[in-house]
């Protein structure tokens, strides 16, 4: 362990570096602002540059900014990005989206627990603004074999006792909606750290 620490020291002197020098990590953050707390994630544009680019340019552009969650199904997901919302009106309507992008899973990371992917139809392609955070382990959405799943691209780092309080939200089933919140819970905005 000496040696290792000697060899450790020796590197940060030679390189002029100390570890509080050291660089930080390139992947960027967002906050999303909910009408029930923040949530933090941590994108990885390393493993899923095409989904992080497209998000973070939706974000940049405002889209996200008064959306609701449509879809939350206790233990499983919660999704948003897709509709936007009326708080006069209490009415809702899906909102104008930029071109599909590919899919980029199977890029070594998984739908697990706090995770977050891109939603998509059943066509393996069809990821514009929508995105889900994983409320436990969603193996079933990772890709198998020729099988293609659905892409994660982030992780919620902070704020997931709020995913998880949006996760336990009464929902009810109306036309066109399974999982629908009975009280609309709002993507106020997006942050980009």
């Amino acid at each position: 362990m000496t040696q290792l620490r000697l060899i450790l020291c020796a590197v940060l002197l030679c390189s002029n570096l100390s570890l509080a020098q050291a660089p930080a990590s390139a992947d960027p953050k967002v906050i999303l602002h909910t009408s029930m707390g923040d949530i933090t994630i941590q994108l990885y544009p390393q493993k899923a540059p095409v989904s992080v680019a497209n998000f973070l340019a939706y974000a940049k552009s405002g889209f996200y900014s008064n959306t609701i969650f449509h879809r939350v199904k206790k233990r499983f997901v919660v999704q948003g990005g897709g509709f936007a919302y009326d708080a006069d009106t209490e009415e809702f309507e899906r909102k104008a989206v930029k071109e599909p992008i590919i899919n980029e899973s199977g890029n070594g990371l998984y739908n697990d627990r706090w995770t977050v992917a891109m939603a998509r139809t059943e066509d393996p392609d069809s990821a514009t603004s929508q995105f889900y955070i994983n409320l436990r382990m969603n193996s079933s959405l990772d890709k198998r074999g020729s099988k293609l799943g659905y892409a994660v691209f982030g992780e919620v780092i902070a704020g997931q006792h709020v995913a998880q309080s949006i996760g336990k939200q009464p929902t009810e089933k109306i036309p066109g909606f399974d999982n629908l919140p009975v009280k609309a819970i709002i993507l106020e905005s997006v942050e980009i750290l």
